[in-house]
């Protein structure tokens, strides 16, 4: 029918949501610790465009040039650039074909 789907993951993003999850205190505590680990490791997403890196370069791409199997991530590299990163799902073809078959059975019902 011409629909595509892609997995995308926006990385570790600091938002109200987020914030919800401890309470306030223990996040003014957890901060400084999270800004310098971002410098070192790449899913920690500072800049607020990053956040849906991911998302506006897979609604760029054509898709049937994308790799269905594959789970697309917003990253951020320690001096600040985005980039997405593509990175292969712990999921085999046939698994993902049960999948499918089993989402075309629950849309009929």
């Amino acid at each position: 029918q011409g629909l595509y789907s892609s997995v995308v993951c926006p990385g570790l993003v600091m938002s109200n949501m987020t914030y919800r999850i401890l309470p306030v205190f223990l996040w003014k505590l957890l901060m400084p610790i999270m800004w310098l680990v971002s410098g070192s490791t790449a899913v920690f997403v500072r800049a607020p465009l990053g956040r849906c890196a991911s998302s506006v370069w897979l609604f760029k791409q054509k898709p049937e040039y994308l790799d269905s199997l594959v789970k697309y991530h917003s990253c951020t590299s320690g001096l600040g650039r985005c980039y997405v990163e593509p990175r292969k799902m712990d999921v085999d073809e046939d698994t993902a074909e049960k999948f499918y078959q089993k989402l075309l059975e629950l849309e009929e019902q």
